[in-house]
């Protein structure tokens, strides 16, 4: 049987925060439990998103955390001829089309779905005369996906009604983030992705790319997404407050607390070493809340 690699994939737009610490402690130990790789990957696509520095800043939080990783770092920013092959490969299939609407065009002409407004397929058949490819969109027509998640329980979307022909070339010519993880995925062998339920949505649109490239689709599990009093996601935006990397032990163990975990408290008053000894002799998946997000405070 293939052995067990799962991954931590930030975007470096920020220093490390409680919300992306529970998505790293999540994927880490349900790696190790297996006895298999905990790879990180930078997700740094988009230039103006990309905070200098912050990438760095986020993997010395999590060699502070006591947090160690296989191979070397992978960095998307890297990567284009990857996603290149692969975007040529998707054209081959006859399923990926110039689209020439503006952001404005399409809102006005588009309904709301989960992951903002579905693009109406406008540019399907062809070009409008005069007008001029911003990007390229993979058609989702009569697609639907299901799976099974660890912790959501199953999943079924209709691709093109709830999500429409998603972008996979920008019109700046940058690759976009749901063609990019599934060929880094698909190369660094990844066999399970344990990640914050705010992906959750991301999840079978990452299917039917993989389907169409003919590459092994990763089993998922959804962590949690942590919010704030006001239902936000923590990040950047909603000012996070970032890791103390001089002493993560009370927000690790307020982590295994939020997945249900039930540490004792004379963890946070330990080493690095007992957390990590505890943390991975008592870790279990199925002790992890089957909701979609909850707060910072919650536990269990």
């Amino acid at each position: 049987m293939t052995r067990y690699r799962g991954r931590f994939a930030p975007s470096p737009t920020g220093p490390l925060h409680f919300g992306s610490l529970v998505a790293a402690v999540g994927s880490y130990l349900e790696a190790r439990a297996h006895g298999g790789e905990w790879l990180v990957r930078m997700e740094d696509l988009d230039p103006p998103r990309v905070v200098p520095g912050a990438a760095d800043e986020i993997l010395r939080a999590l060699t502070a955390c006591g947090m160690q990783w296989s191979g070397e770092i992978v960095r998307q920013s890297t990567r284009n001829d990857a996603y290149h092959a692969a975007l040529h490969r998707l054209r081959g299939r006859k399923r990926v089309y110039p689209c020439a609407c503006s952001r404005r065009e399409i809102a006005d002409s588009a309904i709301a779905g989960i992951d903002g407004p579905v693009y109406p397929g406008t540019c399907r058949a062809e070009l409008a005369p005069g007008k001029t490819a911003r990007a390229l969109r993979i058609d989702t027509r009569e697609v639907t996906v299901a799976f099974d998640d660890a912790l959501q329980g199953p999943v079924a979307h209709d691709l093109e009604k709830e999500f429409g022909d998603f972008v996979l070339l920008r019109a700046d010519d940058v690759y976009t983030y749901q063609l990019a993880v599934v060929v880094d995925d698909a190369e660094q062998g990844i066999t399970d992705v344990v990640r914050g339920a705010d992906l959750l949505g991301s999840t079978p649109r990452q299917i039917y790319l993989q389907r169409l490239l003919g590459v092994p689709q990763p089993r998922y599990a959804h962590l949690p997404v942590v919010v704030n009093n006001a239902g936000e996601k923590l990040s950047k935006q909603t000012f996070a407050t970032p890791i103390i990397a001089a002493n993560p032990l009370p927000a690790l163990v307020a982590t295994l607390e939020f997945l249900g975990q039930q540490p004792p408290q004379t963890l946070a008053r330990g080493t690095i070493r007992e957390f990590w000894n505890w943390a991975l002799k008592n870790w279990r998946l199925d002790q992890v809340p089957h909701r979609r997000s909850a707060p910072a405070n919650s536990g269990g």
